[in-house]
């Protein structure tokens, strides 16, 4: 790469399904090259398969991208409204000699193979002068010799002579085939540089072969590790969370997605784990991606995103927070305000924001199953439950601190632990054995609320 040089970079995914996290990856480091050589992006959607297509998950690519804080400089292109430039293109080869038409079906390849055979088709219409008709396939004449793609991630990569079978550019619909769209609006719209999955790279040499019987520049290629797994599979939407829309639901960030993405095969060459945006762009280079398969760890990401979570201000955190517990907000008359006030305390606890309606719930609404919550107590809980009722009744002010120092108090004179005095009234306040901080909890929903809710309790584990 020469990063005085603008680069102009691509990214072309097709709307078959919801949004990869490797074509998020893919998008990032495309993002990245063209930011830091002050280059562009172009954003291309890949729709000529109208069979997979789905419009939903052409507008879900466009929200994806947005999500993740990121843009592009040019497009989106639809190579759906290309399809004429690229069988002129198609047509031109013809001319030139490179391509030729054949009426060979798959049934009519096999029979003609002999044991041993190599796979993939035999030449067996290359010379027989064939002209366009019904049920005829143009295809590429690959000439002989070795192709050879330099990959600026795994070096040169080469393709023996006789490994790559004269393929076909346009089927007989005349609908282009993917390798022949994609080297049409490579050269189309000036793309120096191609950064795309590796599972693309046995289609690289088709693309080059295309651009040398143009005559149209190379760009210069670069295929990304894949993805795996803990078991060292490659991602699979069959069997692992892959969907970015699926995390963004479960309440991850956009931030720290990003910076989780961009160590997935790069190493900034130090220790740093975490970067804002703009300082991925400063430390990016293709030259440190390596091509080893980089795996998805979901427990390191959300590390990222806990980390994230708890490195935002209050008003910050409220704010993204905000959507995943307006429904409960929305239960009780104080709902924003109690919102407020109990964000900062379960700021640092989540590692997604999903989590926060089932520990916070409590504040807004509160319909707890005592019968349940009974075979938690245990035999001295019951009577703590009416203690504590009593002086907590008798407390002036009810603040964080006066609680503690009543609760203190409490334990003090029943001669236990204050951790053994809480467990029960955790579970008459929460109706569940772990939460929020408890003091601050019982301070938020105020002296009748608690205490209201400790002789509910009781009263049911008491039988009264």
């Amino acid at each position: 790469m020469h990063p005085s040089r603008p680069e102009k970079v691509r990214f072309a995914p097709s709307p078959t399904g919801f949004f990869h996290v490797g074509s998020a990856r893919t998008i990032l480091y495309n993002w990245l090259v063209a930011r830091k050589s002050g280059g562009s992006l172009l954003l291309r959607i890949d729709d000529t398969d109208a069979e997979r297509n789905r419009e939903e998950w052409v507008d879900g690519i466009y929200r994806a991208i947005q999500w993740l804080g990121l843009d592009w400089d040019e497009g989106p292109i639809r190579q759906s409204s290309r399809i004429e430039q690229y069988q002129s293109v198609a047509f031109d080869l013809l001319h030139k000699g490179a391509a030729y038409w054949c009426d060979c079906t798959r049934e009519a390849i096999e029979e003609r193979k002999a044991p041993g055979t190599p796979p993939g088709y035999d030449g067996f219409c290359r010379d027989r002068g064939l002209g366009q008709g019904p049920g005829r396939a143009l295809r590429f004449r690959v000439p002989d010799g070795p192709v050879i793609v330099s990959d600026l991630i795994r070096g040169e990569v080469t393709f023996p002579s006789g490994s790559i079978e004269d393929f076909v550019l346009l089927k007989s619909s005349l609908a282009p085939l993917y390798v022949l769209a994609n080297v049409v609006d490579d050269i189309d719209f000036a793309i120096t540089t191609v950064l795309r999955a590796e599972e693309h790279l046995p289609t690289t040499p088709k693309a080059v072969l295309i651009h040398q019987a143009l005559a149209s520049p190379i760009p210069r290629f670069g295929h990304l590790p894949v993805l795996v797994n803990e078991q060292r599979r490659k991602l699979s939407k069959r069997r692992d969370r892959v969907a970015v829309e699926d995390y963004r639901q479960l309440g991850y960030l956009p931030e720290p997605m990003i910076n989780y993405l961009a160590l997935l095969g790069w190493n900034p060459g130090d220790d740093r784990e975490f970067f804002a945006l703009d300082e991925l762009v400063h430390a990016f280079t293709l030259e440190r991606v390596g091509h080893s398969p980089a795996f998805f760890d979901e427990q390191r990401l959300l590390h990222f995103n806990k980390s994230y979570l708890a490195s935002l201000s209050p008003a910050a955190f409220a704010t993204v927070a905000h959507p995943f517990v307006a429904s409960l907000i929305a239960l009780h008359a104080e709902g924003e305000e109690r919102f407020v006030q109990i964000a900062p305390e379960v700021q640092t606890r989540i590692g997604t924001l999903s989590e926060l309606p089932a520990m916070i719930g409590f504040l807004f609404h509160f319909d707890p199953n005592y019968q349940e919550i009974v075979k938690r107590l245990r035999a001295d809980d019951i009577g703590y439950l009416a203690r504590v009722s009593a002086a907590l009744q008798d407390l002036e002010h009810f603040t964080e601190e006066e609680i503690e120092t009543c609760l203190r108090d409490v334990a003090a004179s029943l001669a236990t632990s204050l951790r053994k005095l809480q467990a029960p009234i955790r579970l008459a306040i929460t109706g569940a054995p772990v939460g929020p901080p408890l003091f601050s909890s019982m301070a938020i929903l105020g002296q009748d609320e608690c205490v209201t809710r400790l002789d509910s309790l009781y009263r049911v584990a008491s039988n009264e």
